[in-house]
């Protein structure tokens, strides 16, 4: 479904970017695996999909540093020579009530999240263009698209991923270029292990299928997404949430 193609995935040394990693790999895309301090968890990555018979290789970068997304979307292509599909996966939590939420945990939230979402963006854009296609795949949120108590800036980094995300599909559509966003609820990750279980029961008890998602799930679906067979689709939030949010 995807030979021939190159994948970047940022934040792809553990979890959803992780399982993204290795589905993408697994239908065939190169793909250059994102990390900011895991350095050897990025590294099990590439040699899991090496070992699966594909190509890989690690990168380091904030994607809040600017220059250091440009620095690493030159090196990918330097690599392999084009890129194809870019996946914003890198994201990061400072939770708490508004009220105690500081200016630093606010603004380190929207850096990563929603400006690393721009910054790889940006340095993507002129050479999807030249090429005359891309897909870019965002990763937002259902609490991008409901909001939730003690997460006003995840929510609001978030949301604002779905602004750019439809945005920059208006932007690029002529040129055959999609950007869609997925939005993960409840996914059974090192993350939500970690919740006590009376928590878990109350946000399980919001989710009409009754159960967590894989990230498995998610990443089927952002293969789909970077797929021929979504060429017509662009511009939309696709949430994989077991109708947590409908």
């Amino acid at each position: 479904m995807l030979k021939g193609k190159v994948a970047l995935v940022t934040g792809a040394s553990r979890g959803i970017g992780r399982e993204i990693a290795l589905t993408l790999a697994g239908y065939g895309a190169a793909v250059i695996v994102n990390y900011n301090g895991s350095k050897e968890k990025a590294g099990e990555v590439v040699a899991q999909i090496v070992s699966m018979g594909g190509s890989a290789i690690a990168i380091q970068g904030s994607v809040s540093d600017y220059d250091a997304c440009g620095t690493m979307i030159v090196q990918a292509m330097e690599t392999y020579g084009h890129l194809d599909i870019l996946v914003n996966n890198a994201g990061i939590t400072k939770d708490n009530l508004l009220m105690k939420i500081s200016e630093e945990d606010f603004d380190s939230v929207l850096d990563t999240n929603l400006k690393g979402t721009f910054n790889c963006i940006k340095h993507i854009y002129r050479p999807f263009l030249k090429q005359k296609s891309g897909r870019i795949i965002n990763m937002t949120s259902v609490t991008g698209l409901l909001g939730n108590a003690g997460q006003a800036n995840y929510a609001a980094s978030k949301a604002g991923v779905i602004g750019l995300t439809k945005s920059v599909a208006r932007e690029l559509a002529s040129r055959g270029i999609t950007v869609n966003a997925v939005a993960p609820g409840f996914i059974d990750t090192d993350m939500t292990k970690a919740m006590s279980d009376t928590a878990k029961q109350a946000v399980l008890g919001q989710i009409p299928l009754g159960k967590a998602g894989t990230p498995k799930d998610i990443a089927e679906t952002v293969a789909f997404l970077a797929s021929d067979k979504a060429a017509y689709i662009t511009g939309q939030v696709i949430s994989v949430d077991g109708g947590m949010h409908m």
